[in-house]
């Protein structure tokens, strides 16, 4: 059965495909509250969780809105670079990007839910 993608165009290695299925069985804290409040078209739009797009596994992914959305812990402190060339490739594809902290999310769930609304309203 061939793997449907939600980009199309893309090709997407086994080992890609199953590192994101991984990622969605063993996701963080703070991506479960977040995706808690994505799911189910709760915002009027699809998401999905650890998309893969050229390449790199997104955490939140909305394809009518073209909106990618991560969720940075302290990892990404330390990989500021490899963060930023990401992002030049999924905006050079015609993608938002949106990043959250952890903390944000966890303590300021409200204002994150309004940003995200914001965006897909455009």
């Amino acid at each position: 059965m061939p793997v449907k993608n939600i980009i199309p165009g893309q090709t997407v290695t086994k080992e890609k495909l199953q590192r994101a299925r991984e990622l969605r069985r063993d996701m963080t804290p703070t991506e479960k509250i977040l995706w808690q409040e994505l799911r189910g078209n709760k915002l009027g739009v699809h998401f999905r969780r650890q998309q893969v797009i050229a390449g790199f596994i997104v955490d939140f992914y909305c394809h009518k809105a073209a909106l990618v959305i991560e969720v940075d812990g302290d990892i990404h402190d330390l990989q500021q670079e490899e963060d930023a060339r990401r992002e030049k490739v999924l905006r050079e594809m015609g993608l938002s990007i949106v990043r959250f902290r952890n903390e944000e999310v966890v303590k300021n769930l409200s204002a994150v839910m309004g940003k995200i609304r914001e965006l897909v309203a455009k």
